[in-house]
């Protein structure tokens, strides 16, 4: 259980860091050399299996001008109902085109049908 843990924070981590760097419009490798590290330790990073140490971190902070609080709150989160809100948003700006439309639902349809 500790250990699933770990990897759910590492994870939550990754993916904020990574929504972070895409906000600022850095490419993997643009801020890897920021902070000084090997743009495959950024993925990893990135991806949840691996975290970075004290001295990375305040790189991490620094070259993308954050708190520490924005950096590990879990505000990208969504909760069940504000992704079926988005959804439905999605569903609306879409329903005058059959063809977006189309793609959606066999997305959907993969998605529900092949887990």
């Amino acid at each position: 259980m500790d250990f699933m843990r770990k990897m759910d924070v590492k994870k939550s981590f990754g993916e904020k860091l990574k929504r972070l760097r895409k906000n600022k419009n850095y490419t993997q490798e643009q801020l890897a050399e920021m902070i000084d590290i090997d743009p495959r330790n950024l993925s990893r990073i990135e991806v949840g299996l691996s975290f970075v140490k004290a001295e990375t971190l305040e790189k991490i902070l620094s070259a993308l001008d954050v708190t520490t609080e924005e950096l590990f709150s879990n505000d990208h989160i969504k909760s069940p109902d504000e992704l079926l809100s988005d959804i439905h948003k999605f569903l609306n700006l879409a329903q005058d085109n059959p063809a977006k439309l189309e793609k959606i639902h066999k997305m959907i349809r993969f998605i529900v049908y092949d887990e």
